[in-house]
């Protein structure tokens, strides 16, 4: 694992304290899903790319399904 190490302002900092917020758990959790929402976001880019090579000859249940299955493995 490695160490990722950030600057907050006191007043923020306080406030998670008083509500003894998992700082390093929360950061963690927060980053795992703006990972995944980028990667989602580039597999959409990469099926649009391939959406238009092929043209209309895709199956929009094939591609959801697709999706689904990526979408799954998370």
């Amino acid at each position: 694992m490695s160490v990722i190490t950030i600057r907050v302002a006191r007043e923020v900092k306080e406030k998670l304290e008083k509500y003894n917020v998992n700082v390093s758990e929360t950061i963690r959790t927060l980053l795992d899903r703006f990972l995944a929402e980028l990667e989602l976001r580039d597999l959409e880019e990469r099926l649009e790319l391939i959406k238009k090579r092929v043209g209309s000859n895709v199956d929009p249940k094939l591609v959801a399904k697709l999706v689904r299955e990526e979408r799954e493995k998370r």
